[in-house]
């Protein structure tokens, strides 16, 4: 064989090794792509919201109803994931989900949660409570205040990871002050018993179709009666010319930094607040918080964003 033929053959081999590792790259790139794509979802009582991220890049969304394991069986559990959530999120195995729900408060909860998300996905799951889903994304790595004032309330010390105090919220029943709940009790008690002004207790039950029966009805026979409460708070956002609505949800602001907030060190740390409450009655939010001499640095409507990045990039963050 010549040298030219030599040559030829070296330059065909050269080739064909340059080719095999720019396949392996692509192959290995694919690979960690995959790995790194993962599910986070945040669940109030009310909605699920479900990302699927690659790094912090959103590649699908999507709204459910919430999965609260205080209110709702296994069985109702995976039932709502299957049906309701695109068949995008069930494509293949994801490299992790991580979950932060209302309820999911004690061990037994979370595991109950954790098996229904297992059984759908076939996925490592982590079910933490959303009150840690709101301080992450509130504050990501930042130490501060986080508090929830949506459906139900709750507020923490937050150390730029984890929950390093809480006050507890102990539900519609026994607390959750300041929340949609607290208000719509305050609300329809009021009208039933005469005490809010007539014409707003007639504009209530037209708007709503509703009767004193069938509220009591609602409130009583309902398992799911914070989420009808919280429902009916949002007529009060409505009418926040009225100087009754703005005396009630003032009055039970107050009792949200009495008896949970000023528990905290709030001229030390940022305090910030996510939720549906939260940002419809802002404006009465920062009237209070300068009576308490607390400032606010934030309020938003969700804390998905903030969850998002606080697990972006594809480095694992447990």
């Amino acid at each position: 064989m010549n040298k030219n033929s030599n040559s030829k053959l070296l330059i065909i081999l050269l080739e064909l090794l340059l080719l095999q590792k720019n396949y392996e790259k692509q192959i290995l790139s694919k690979t960690i792509l995959v790995l790194h794509m993962r599910i986070i979802a945040e669940s109030s009582t009310t909605k699920t919201e479900w990302c699927l991220i690659d790094g912090n890049e959103v590649k699908s969304h999507a709204i459910t109803d919430g999965l609260n394991p205080f209110f709702m069986t296994r069985r109702e559990i995976s039932h709502c994931i299957r049906l309701d959530l695109p068949k995008d999120f069930f494509k293949r195995r994801w490299d992790h989900i991580h979950f932060y729900g209302a309820g999911c408060t004690s061990e037994e909860k979370k595991k109950m949660l954790e098996s229904s998300l297992v059984a759908q996905f076939k996925t490592p799951t982590t079910v933490e409570s959303d009150l840690l889903g709101a301080a992450r994304g509130l504050l990501i790595n930042e130490p501060g205040v986080a508090c929830i004032l949506g459906t139900g309330s709750n507020t923490c010390l937050y150390d730029g990871r984890n929950i390093v105090k809480n006050v507890r919220s102990l539900g519609f029943i026994l607390g959750d002050e300041g929340s949609g709940a607290a208000l719509g009790r305050i609300f329809v008690s009021d009208c039933l018993k005469d005490l809010a002004p007539k014409d707003l207790c007639e504009q209530f039950f037209d708007k709503f179709e509703i009767t004193p029966n069938i509220v009591m009805d609602e409130v009583y026979n309902n398992p799911k009666a914070n989420r009808t409460l919280s429902t009916y708070s949002f007529f009060l956002g409505e009418h926040l010319d009225n100087d009754y609505v703005r005396t009630i949800v003032r009055d039970e602001f107050k009792r949200f930094f009495s008896r949970n907030l000023m528990q905290y060190d709030c001229r030390k740390y940022p305090v910030c607040f996510v939720g549906s409450v939260a940002c419809t009655f802002s404006e009465l939010l920062c009237e209070v918080a300068d009576i308490y001499d607390v400032e606010i640095k934030k309020i938003i409507q969700r804390s998905m964003p903030g969850i998002v990045n606080f697990h972006g990039g594809l480095e694992e963050v447990g």
